[in-house]
């Protein structure tokens, strides 16, 4: 190709939302290297051993804000226990949180349901091929779409997360914010021009393979890259300045008072939360809002596990009796400070549970609100616990059982 051809192709080069995009002829070179390396670097993982758009599915729910190696147990475990879409939307609530206990981010299994119910109700007990129809159902979002799509189906939808932004950017040093959930229309409209139309499937999990395991956002080696010819940050010495990415906003922090009292039989309260809101259905020690027990004492937010004085001691101890009286009916003897500080993060929230311990000395059976029970520690595999009641349990195991 002579330089005038070069200079006439280039002129005639297509732009992606102001991003020039490849000739056919390097994007075709770009999909043979990628693929090549994929076939060669491909992790065995349980949800690629066929194109089971079921399996698929909810491998890449649970992948969501969640590691692979804290997943796979996790998935085969779930495949057991619903290996159909029909089983997934007769399961019952518990059954099904149980199976979820631990990874978080529970609405997103609750949608798996709602999602299975809709397809045994609209589509037969079969997922949809249609990208159009895919993304009708719940808690199915465009990259979820993408994926079944692309590797059930063999259509090429591209598949965009964190990982493939992450490596576009660097590939196009392409300045718009990974962030900001407008600009993925730009990400996901490159990836329509690079996808291979014949093995879409494989080259949207060689994208997300190649970012999570050499193209990640911390200690990146582009020297290390199969497509590091086709780098353009790489050739140009400005690879560290990609991803564009804003912060995100701090978690807004929550204090709470937990009580985990255990009765004169061994057994300890648990409270059943409500069906709506964060951590529905699930079980808890009682948890009791601190700006309940701190009004008026002059104690600031979140220094209970750090309080000294006696008299204000006290005060705090008086009024968590007083709570846990009106709220569940008991009047345990509480220890004098908390145990511990639980902190848990949510995706919007931060908790902090200054954590109390408390006995029930009186043997006889007292009146407590119909969504708690005196649940015994050889049963609490059947309670469905969040991560917040996990971390306390574990700390008061560890301070009184040893």
């Amino acid at each position: 190709m002579t330089q005038t051809e070069i200079n006439l192709a280039e002129k005639k080069q297509k732009l992606i939302f102001d991003i020039p995009m490849w000739p056919q002829e390097k994007i075709e070179r770009f999909r043979e290297t990628l693929l090549s390396w994929y076939d060669l670097e491909k992790r065995d993982l349980p949800w690629r051993k066929n194109n089971d758009p079921y399996r698929i599915w909810v491998s890449e729910i649970m992948l969501q804000q969640t590691r692979v190696d804290t997943v796979i147990p996790y998935y085969l475990n779930f495949m057991k226990t619903f290996p159909t879409i029909e089983a997934l939307a007769h399961a019952d609530e518990d059954t099904l949180l149980k199976a979820w206990e631990g990874l978080g981010y529970y609405s997103r299994v609750r949608n798996l349901q709602t999602a299975a119910q809709q397809i045994m109700e609209t589509y037969d007990g079969e997922m949809p091929r249609d990208p159009k129809e895919i993304t009708k159902l719940k808690g199915i979002g465009p990259y979820t779409t993408g994926a079944i799509a692309s590797m059930a189906f063999g259509l090429p939808e591209p598949a965009v997360d964190g990982n493939v932004m992450r490596v576009l950017s660097r590939l196009f040093e392409i300045d718009a914010d990974i962030a900001k959930p407008g600009n993925r229309k730009i990400f996901e409209a490159i990836m329509r021009e690079l996808i291979d139309p014949y093995k879409p499937g494989d080259f949207n999990q060689a994208f997300m393979d190649l970012g999570s395991s050499i193209c990640t956002p911390k200690n990146y080696h582009p020297e290390l890259s199969p497509i590091k010819e086709f780098n353009q940050s790489y050739q140009n010495g400005t690879w560290d300045k990609y991803p564009v990415k804003s912060k995100k906003k701090k978690a807004k922090p929550v204090y709470y008072v937990g009580t985990i009292i255990k009765n004169a039989k061994g057994a300890f309260l648990l409270e059943k939360r409500p069906v709506n809101g964060l951590l529905a259905n699930m079980w808890t020690f009682p948890l009791i809002e601190e700006e309940l027990v701190i009004p008026e004492t002059g104690i600031e937010k979140g220094t209970l596990i750090q309080l000294e004085d006696e008299d204000l001691t006290e005060k705090v101890i008086k009024k968590i009796t007083t709570e846990l009286e009106r709220n569940y009916g008991i009047k345990p003897t509480l220890m004098e400070a908390p145990f511990d500080e639980v902190q848990h993060i949510f995706s919007h929230l931060k908790w902090f549970i200054a954590v109390y311990y408390g006995q029930l000395i009186v043997k006889d059976s007292m009146t407590i609100p119909e969504n708690c029970y005196w649940v015994q520690p050889a049963d609490f595999d059947q309670y469905v616990f969040p991560g917040p009641q996990t971390k306390m349990w574990q700390s008061y195991l560890s301070k009184f059982k040893k």
